[in-house]
């Protein structure tokens, strides 16, 4: 359940993201997404009060090609969307900085792949240097079991090739075919399963290197075995190497942010009439807080030579921030959501 209501926020926040870096102020599409987002963190916020029914509704009509479902409401419900695009946004160095490890094992890890390639005599090392970039994750666990799911997806698609090669080699036509079927396989696969995905692009790539001109496969299949295990090897050594230290020291950041914004929740809602911008402002300052928690939770927990985490502190954190915006929730009432509130219901 946690897991899950984890999940849950970190895609409102990224939602919210999205729609803060993209389209026009008075765009109605855009607006009526906004209106859906709201509905979808207030639920999160408190969902006990929420009607399961009607967001399941709406989440099969957003799935579909229609048009976006038109929430009834006024445009006041988004209090606290204005006051976060006048926000002033984090220097760029401040941003970027959590990505530091990520950049520093990705560069070296593709490097050294590619170079160790180059030594052992195989003729395409960029396969070596795109499989140790495609290993890298948030932190190291992930990163160890993506380069599982690499390895057995493209040794997989290399005997899907060796099975192929055979049949493309009868007509070109034939060769597009199987071009096509692998791409369609590829992205309806991807997102969904890495390494299911990966059986069918790894003989895409090898395929597609029959275009120019007749290649001997059992060349190809040597080198891609040889250039899938040395990225796979090398990339996650320098995944291991270079640490990332400050991992711990940004989740202490992340606490304090989540007590900060809970504080300031609590005392609007001590307040007997408090502005309800303001009170909109802190529930999404708190919601965003909250996120970005768990976000940073998790990556820290996954790295390896690593202090131990505060992890009760963090679940005490959850909990209490979760509590926090649920009475916020209520204290603005689900009159506030259901479409009844007027201008004047919100003006401070």
């Amino acid at each position: 359940h946690a897991r899950a209501r984890a999940a849950a926020a970190a895609a409102v926040q990224a939602a919210w993201q999205s729609l803060l870096a993209t389209g026009a102020r008075t765009d109605r599409t855009r607006r009526a997404l906004e209106h859906l987002v709201v509905r979808a963190e207030v639920a999160l916020a408190a969902p006990a009060d929420a009607d399961s029914e009607r967001l399941r509704g709406w989440a099969r009509e957003l799935r579909g090609t229609g048009r976006v479902p038109r929430v009834a409401g006024a445009d006041d419900e988004l209090l606290g969307f204005d006051a976060e695009r006048a926000a002033p946004h984090r220097p760029l160095w401040r941003r970027l900085g959590p990505l530091a490890p990520l950049a520093a094992r990705t560069a070296l890890g593709c490097a050294l792949a590619g170079y160790a390639s180059l030594a052992l005599g195989v003729g395409r090392p960029y396969w070596a240097v795109v499989t140790a970039a495609s290993l890298y994750q948030a932190n190291v666990t992930l990163t160890w079991s993506r380069g599982i799911q690499r390895v057995v997806g493209n040794l997989l698609g290399v005997l899907v090739f060796a099975a192929v090669v055979p049949l493309a080699h009868l007509h070109p036509a034939v060769l597009v075919l199987s071009c096509l079927a692998f791409n369609f396989g590829a992205e309806a696969l991807i997102s969904r399963n890495y390494w299911l995905g990966s059986v069918c692009v790894t003989p895409m790539a090898l395929l597609i290197t029959e275009f120019a001109r007749t290649q001997d496969s059992g060349q190809l299949i040597t080198e891609r075995v040889l250039d899938t295990m040395v990225g796979a090897l090398v990339g996650f050594v320098a995944a291991v190497v270079v640490t990332n230290r400050r991992a711990g020291d940004r989740i202490e950041h992340a606490l304090s942010a989540v007590e900060r914004a809970r504080e300031e929740a609590a005392r609007l809602l001590a307040e007997p009439h408090p502005a309800p911008r303001r009170l909109e402002a802190a529930r999404r300052t708190l919601s965003a807080a909250l996120a970005e928690l768990r976000v940073t939770a998790d990556a820290a927990s996954g790295e390896w030579w690593q202090r131990a985490l505060p992890q009760e502190r963090v679940v005490l954190a959850e909990q209490s921030g979760h509590r926090t915006l649920a009475a916020t929730v209520r204290r603005q009432g689900p009159h506030s959501w259901d479409g009844t509130r007027t201008t004047e219901d919100v003006r401070p």
